[in-house]
């Protein structure tokens, strides 16, 4: 049986999402993010991408990632940033180091907000 807990965190992970990429933005001078609606579309582009075109990249990149011993997935990271870019009109971001930096940022800010949404279960 599905709590409400169990359908609002999986809504309250990407609102705080949203957020985070807000938040991101305003940090980087070469980020940028139009409004929160279009911060809400990249955050759930992003997520979509994770789970969709992460791991293509991920399995085509074994050999590189392994001799980076993992380093080359923030490349891939960079690269998701960098293809959410392409498609959201009110998001941009300035360049390769700029989206490396986004996607490191996001991340720190993401895990934060994620202690936030985690269930108390006794």
């Amino acid at each position: 049986m599905a709590t409400f807990d169990h359908i609002m965190n999986p809504i309250a992970r990407l609102l705080l999402s949203g957020v985070a990429v807000m938040l991101t933005a305003y940090l980087l001078p070469g980020a940028h993010v139009q409004d929160y609606w279009a911060a809400l579309l990249v955050a759930i582009l992003i997520s979509v991408s994770n789970v969709i075109v992460k791991p293509i990249l991920v399995i085509l990149t074994i050999p590189i990632t392994i001799i980076t011993l993992g380093l080359f997935l923030l490349v891939i990271n960079a690269i998701i940033i960098l293809l959410v870019d392409h498609f959201v009109d009110g998001f941009s971001v300035d360049g390769f180091w700029w989206a490396l930096a986004f996607s490191l940022i996001l991340s720190v800010f993401n895990s934060l907000f994620g202690d936030l949404t985690k269930s108390k279960e006794q």
